[in-house]
């Protein structure tokens, strides 16, 4: 039987995990970048652009979800067999590259880099698996300088951002205060087991915003089961263990002094845990010393941080402002951003030890809560469309793109309907275009040397005020003639009218 009546159209479908990106959003991403990128930039940072793909071997495994499809990247063979991914953050690249150029970079070496990364994870609602993330490093020191530095560097690009001090707070803990903790209650890293629960301990303490005391006590213990039947399990620790644990994730105080010597406390038997404590009481003397308080920066025992290659001094930024969320509940966004020291990373290429710490932004989470924050702004004027030059006789068509042209070069965003429909669906075409006025010249106009030129934002001010079509056309609302010769000097004059309205 044929098929040659048979609808074999594709399905148009988007992947799943994955959105669309339009117009408006993308102009507020870009704008929102140029404000970070001017920030780290007067920081001294450097931009690096790396490939989306890297070799599967020189990422690592350091994603926290391991158990997800092929460790929660995503992979594909190449023709040589050697197998590539899709890069799950920035800071895995710039390893690979900081090895494959160390003897001619200047050390210490500091980048910044923006770009997509990619998780093989299991997608929900504001979780997708590819998003935009904005980082800034330094490489080739161990000076805790730079961790302070790039906590300082997270509570500018807030504030750069509009974000108000007190909407924002950037949290610092470190690694191995909880490896202090983890010893002091006999969880070691020498064995496979002890590696195994040490981990576990790091994924509970990181989801403790999101799953609260029960959740993670849980983690801790034998296990949890979400709200999909899915169990993860638990890191197995006796009800002492936990008690320790849990001890230390309640020290966070606005007060550093008194919260590091609640700590200091629990891992007085640990020589690892003295040191880290050590270390941020150096960072807190230097964030002082430039003016940094626990209004911006503080000490917080409950970041982790989820990524395993984290060593040392680890940061979080999170947004402390309420919104209301679809149920009318108050809500937060939380963090959006994070980063940390990792002094083992791009040993794995050169067998020697290359200090290194980074922060990084989450991009599209942040857009979200900036869009929030502005929601009540008036729309400014690069919301605005093209203009859009009328085709009213095809047979001008030369015509009509020269005054296009003229407008282009003058630095004044403007098209040409290439379309082949008449005048309302045209005038239709520039409304959902947004375009603040449309040019046009008829046979009568181009004889006199004569445009007009029609203010679309005026007009249906004006339209909505007018009752009856005899009245519109009298009125003829927001529409003016001018010389051919003026068009340049009257639509900066409208343009400048709306962007500043």
């Amino acid at each position: 039987m044929s098929d040659e009546g048979t609808d074999a159209r594709t399905e148009a479908r988007l992947a799943r995990g994955f959105r669309d990106v339009e117009a408006a959003e993308i102009r507020r991403h870009d704008a929102m970048i140029a404000t970070i990128r001017a920030v780290y930039e007067r920081y001294g940072f450097e931009p690096l652009e790396t490939p989306a793909f890297e070799y599967t071997d020189a990422l690592g495994k350091f994603l926290p979800d391991q158990d997800r499809p092929n460790a929660g990247v995503f992979s594909v063979q190449d023709d040589d067999e050697a197998w590539m991914s899709l890069r799950y953050d920035l800071t895995a690249p710039l390893a690979r590259y900081v090895a494959q150029n160390y003897e001619r970079l200047p050390k210490p070496y500091r980048r910044y880099a923006t770009g997509s990364v990619f998780r093989n994870e299991k997608p929900g609602p504001s979780r997708f698996r590819q998003f935009t993330q904005f980082d800034a490093d330094t490489v080739g020191t161990e000076n805790l300088a730079a961790d302070a530095e790039l906590c300082m560097l997270a509570a500018d690009t807030f504030e750069a951002l509009g974000i108000r001090r007190g909407d924002y707070v950037v949290k610092l803990n470190h690694r191995k205060l909880l490896d202090g903790v983890l010893e002091a209650i006999g969880v070691t890293a020498g064995s496979d087991e002890g590696g195994r629960k040490r981990l576990a301990v790091l994924r509970a303490i990181d989801k403790l915003d999101r799953l609260g005391n029960a959740g993670v006590l849980a983690l801790l213990g034998p296990g949890r089961k979400d709200e999909s039947g899915d169990f993860t399990k638990g890191a197995g620790l006796d009800a002492a263990a936990i008690d320790v644990v849990m001890r230390f994730v309640g020290a966070t105080a606005h007060d550093e002094e008194a919260a590091l010597s609640t700590v200091e406390a629990l891992v007085a038997s640990s020589e690892i845990g003295r040191a880290a404590v050590a270390d941020l009481r150096q960072i807190d003397a230097l964030l002082k010393g430039a003016g940094y308080g626990a209004d911006r920066i503080r000490f917080d025992s409950t970041v982790v941080r989820g990524l395993e290659y984290y060593t040392g001094p680890v940061f979080e930024a999170e947004l402390t402002f309420e919104i209301k969320g679809d149920d009318g509940a108050a809500v937060r966004f939380g963090a959006v951003g994070g980063g940390g020291r990792y002094d083992d990373l791009v040993a794995r290429f050169l067998g020697q030890k290359v200090p290194a710490t980074g922060f990084s932004v989450g991009v599209s989470r942040l857009q979200a809560a900036l869009s929030h924050l502005k929601k009540d702004e008036p729309m400014t004027g690069a919301a605005l469309g093209p203009v859009v030059v009328l085709v009213m006789d095809r047979a001008e068509l030369p015509r009509y793109q020269a005054l296009v042209q003229t407008l282009r070069h003058a630095g004044i965003r403007a098209e040409m309907y290439l379309g082949t429909s008449g005048m309302k669906p045209q005038m239709k075409y520039a409304d959902r275009r947004h375009s603040p006025c449309v040019v046009i010249q008829g046979s009568n106009e181009r004889a006199n040397g004569e445009i007009q030129l029609k203010d679309l934002i005026e007009g249906a001010k004006a339209a909505a005020s007018i009752k009856d079509n005899k009245e519109w056309k009298e009125a003829r609302p927001a529409q003016v003639t001018i010389k051919e010769a003026d068009l340049v000097d009257e639509v900066r004059r409208l343009l400048a009218r709306h962007e500043h309205a």
